[in-house]
């Protein structure tokens, strides 16, 4: 018997093996969960079944956050097949490559809003759709970055994102509370992943973190994944509306 074990997840944001979205999926289903997970467009959906066999998820549902359409069939195949919900995941985040660069001040509207649509209302949308699947309550999970709270070279209009994502959380929090429902945020140091590709001068980042956190190293996506099991289990049952900094500490200091 598996901590989670019972337990049904619905994971977004898988992209490969480095994924922060698979290291939090392998641990909900090392502890015994079942798991449904998603994919964005055909160019995907090889490489998350492959990853989905391996986990292993019973259910692989294509979704583009953007479309209300296919999020509103993401949970009707969920309920279906799982029958109910215990657990979301949302790992789903993007900003175009010309508002990650140069400055803040020039985003277009289009790149501001579309960062907006895909980073932090999708959350929203995907937890209206999941709270009535968790009938004896839940927990929902996000994932955030320190430039959210400060000013990170190059991070931009995604740290903009993060912020409201992070208010989100905060709101979500409130608002499904009285449904036994938490909501919770890993505010995950700088970690090799895909989308970690579009920031620019990303090693320096990777090395500034090294130099000055506390632990002088960077996290691994092992550690983000058990936080994330953490905040998902029934070990945080006191735990709602949190941003939980999973950085080597580097959120702690300052000059």
């Amino acid at each position: 018997m598996g901590l989670l074990s019972g337990k049904k997840a619905l994971v977004l944001g898988i992209a490969n093996e480095r994924s922060l979205a698979f290291a939090i999926a392998r641990r909900l289903a090392d502890e015994g969960a079942a798991l449904a997970v998603t994919y964005q467009g055909a160019a995907l959906e090889a490489r998350v079944r492959k990853l989905a066999e391996a986990l292993p998820a019973g259910t692989v549902v294509p979704c583009d956050v953007t479309n209300d359409a296919e999020i509103s069939t993401l949970f009707e195949r969920v309920e279906q097949e799982l029958g109910g919900l215990d657990m979301l995941v949302h790992a789903v985040a993007y900003a175009g490559r010309e508002a990650l660069s140069g400055a803040y001040s020039d985003v277009s509207r289009e790149g501001f809003l579309q960062a907006m649509d895909i980073s932090v209302f999708s959350f929203t949308a995907l937890a209206r759709h999941a709270a009535p699947l968790m009938k004896d309550g839940g927990a929902m999970l996000t994932l955030s970055y320190y430039g959210a709270e400060k000013v990170v070279r190059n991070y931009n209009v995604m740290g903009v994102a993060k912020a409201a994502l992070e208010a989100s959380v905060r709101y979500l929090a409130a608002d499904l509370g009285s449904r036994g429902i938490r909501v919770n945020a890993i505010s995950a140091g700088p970690v090799k992943t895909l989308s970690a590709k579009g920031v620019r001068d990303f090693n320096t980042v990777l090395s500034q973190v090294e130099e000055r956190a506390p632990l002088r190293r960077n996290i691994t996506s092992e550690e983000v994944g058990a936080a994330g099991l953490f905040l998902l289990s029934d070990l945080s049952g006191g735990m709602t509306g949190e941003i939980i900094h999973v950085d080597a500490g580097y959120n702690i200091i300052g000059l």
